[in-house]
């Protein structure tokens, strides 16, 4: 794709004007105007921001779309052979997978049809089982009785999956053979949605379903107003992009249970991929100990992202140990003199998130953490709890979201 209608899509997926697209990218809005007319080549670092958007906010193609083969010409033959090869190996692997999908949905259709029709579950063990010593005998690997409730259990919980892997984006094999094992089924559609839209890898999707993504984006919401993202279109609303509790075992700190603050902060810079994965989509990462200039003193914020779906600036103010009174007045006055002077008339409220060795009931209620709408805290963990305890915690934040944020409408 040109890079001209690569910058206008992306302008039109954030709804920005020429001139709010330059501010961002840096550049004044007549040098817009001539790249998206395509009268001349972007510089590099134009170049690569506008990709690196067009990447996250825009959801892969479909089979149906791809593009065709064809030869682009450079000064190197080597390049223009290795692209060819490599667009090659790409498109293979995209008609292989659809092929594999729809031969597993048929064989675990097939396998349900006969189960439904003997109506015995015991019957179909040995349904599964003797078809498993004939696929075997006949094809070799790949059909044992594991395999085979795989596919039957995919052709349950994805019925449509013929319709969508045909018309739409789609995940590998792999990224179901991991969804099917999520049992509530809101959670395993929104795992679904979001690992197209995101184009998470296999071990993303596995530490979002294992770290109960989901169910952390809940404890800041409520199961039963959430609006989920569908992949379809950003979110506006600040909610979806914060999860309580926050799980941050890629850190790799040495001693978790002794971290300070200074710590915690070169990890997360040292991880910063992760981190912003882990926060969620359309977050850019713009400074960290940012100084705020006031004629009396300066004030250092610990961590500044941008969000590109909120249109709005992210601080992040890092607690080793409990949240204290004290911590949020210093976040609300941040918030506020980060917005006198650094938010233009086309961003909307900065957001100010408290990320916690442990959040309190008193802070909760009684702060001005409640029913304020640009304040969030959350309570970070830097192990993997094991899926009771991660259950737990998230049903004790959620409580404590809801002490203050109980009078706050959903955005």
């Amino acid at each position: 794709m040109e890079f001209s209608e690569k910058l206008k899509q992306v302008r039109k997926t954030l709804g920005l004007s020429q001139q709010q697209i330059a501010e961002r990218l840096g550049i004044s809005r007549s040098a817009i105007n001539r790249l998206e007319n395509g009268h001349f080549e972007p510089n590099k670092e134009t170049k690569t921001k506008v990709n690196a958007l067009y990447d996250s906010l825009l959801p892969q193609k479909s089979i149906d779309e791809s593009s065709p083969f064809s030869i682009i010409t450079t000064h190197d033959i080597q390049y223009d052979v290795s692209n060819i090869v490599e667009t090659a190996k790409q498109a293979a692997t995209r008609y292989i997978n659809v092929a594999l999908l729809r031969r597993n949905y048929l064989i675990g259709k097939r396998i349900d049809e006969e189960i439904l029709t003997t109506k015995s579950e015991d019957y179909g063990k040995e349904i599964i089982k003797n078809l498993s010593v004939f696929l075997s005998e006949k094809y070799g690997a790949g059909f044992t009785t594991t395999n085979l409730y795989y596919y039957l259990r995919f052709a349950r919980y994805f019925p449509d999956i013929l319709h969508s892997a045909s018309r739409k984006s789609f995940l590998s094999w792999t990224h179901y053979r991991a969804l099917i094992y999520v049992e509530n089924s809101k959670a395993r559609q929104y795992y679904e949605r979001e690992a197209i839209a995101s184009g998470w890898s296999v071990k993303q999707l596995q530490r979002a379903i294992n770290s109960q993504y989901y169910e952390r984006l809940l404890s800041t919401q409520g199961e039963e107003n959430i609006s989920l993202p569908t992949g379809e279109k950003p979110s506006s609303n600040p909610l979806e992009y914060i999860k309580n509790p926050f799980v941050a075992e890629f850190l790799g700190l040495p001693n978790p249970d002794a971290v300070s603050k200074s710590e915690l902060e070169q990890a997360i810079l040292n991880n910063l991929a992760q981190f912003m994965l882990e926060m969620g989509k359309g977050y850019a990462f713009i400074a960290s100990q940012k100084r705020i200039h006031t004629g009396k003193r300066d004030y250092y914020v610990d961590l500044v992202f941008y969000n590109y779906f909120l249109r709005c600036f992210v601080l992040i103010d890092l607690k080793a140990d409990t949240i204290t009174h004290q911590d949020v007045g210093q976040m609300d006055m941040y918030v506020r003199m980060f917005d006198e002077e650094f938010r233009t008339e086309n961003d909307n409220p900065t957001i100010g998130i408290l990320l916690c060795g442990d959040t309190d009931e008193d802070i909760a209620r009684y702060s001005v953490l409640k029913g304020s709408e640009q304040l969030f805290a959350a309570k970070y963990k830097t192990c993997m709890p094991d899926e009771q305890e991660l259950r737990r915690e998230i049903e004790r934040q959620k409580a404590l979201f809801l002490l203050s944020h109980e009078s706050k409408k959903s955005v």
